[in-house]
């Protein structure tokens, strides 16, 4: 019986971070795909953007300079959650951009989502709330053992140990 419940604990802790990665994956090519299409076309903002109303924390950002920063860290933040590089700082800095998107864009108009995704009718805020939570939990549970973060943290620990002989 003990053999069984090794096994199934062996088990478990190959597969527990597999949901972490599968976020982060998931969250980055949404990210990565957004600040591609915003950068793709030019460092100009669209008239649509120049005409948002941003919150006081980015307010004070020229249209065109805020529509660069925001693809931008779209592309390096989404990056960073792939390869799960300094993971928490980037769902932090996503769930910021999400938040100026929400508030600035989605918010208004209301609850839409998946099934109207390609629409105008599904550019509410349940997507970017739903994409925030997957943030969230990369924020408070680490990028898992599947990251470059976990493997640096091993590589560190390794070093800091003192040589015995």
């Amino acid at each position: 019986m003990n053999s069984l419940l090794l096994w199934r604990e062996k088990a478990l802790e190959m597969i527990r971070d597999l949901g972490l990665l599968g976020l982060r994956l998931w969250v980055a090519q949404e990210f990565i795909m957004a600040g591609y299409i915003k950068l793709s076309g030019g460092v100009h903002a669209p008239d649509w953007f120049a005409q948002l109303d941003f919150p006081a924390v980015v307010r004070w950002l020229p249209v065109d300079a805020n529509w660069v920063v925001a693809g931008v860290g779209e592309l390096v933040f989404g990056s960073a959650m792939i390869l799960g590089l300094f993971s928490r700082f980037a769902a932090m800095g996503l769930l910021f951009i999400t938040y100026v998107a929400v508030y600035t864009v989605h918010f208004d108009l209301g609850w839409a989502g998946w099934n109207q995704i390609e629409t105008d009718a599904g550019q509410g805020f349940k997507v970017p709330l739903m994409l925030a939570i997957m943030l969230f939990a990369v924020l408070t549970q680490g990028a898992g053992k599947y990251a470059l973060d976990a493997w640096l943290c091993r590589a560190n620990r390794s070093a800091l140990q003192p040589v015995t002989t």
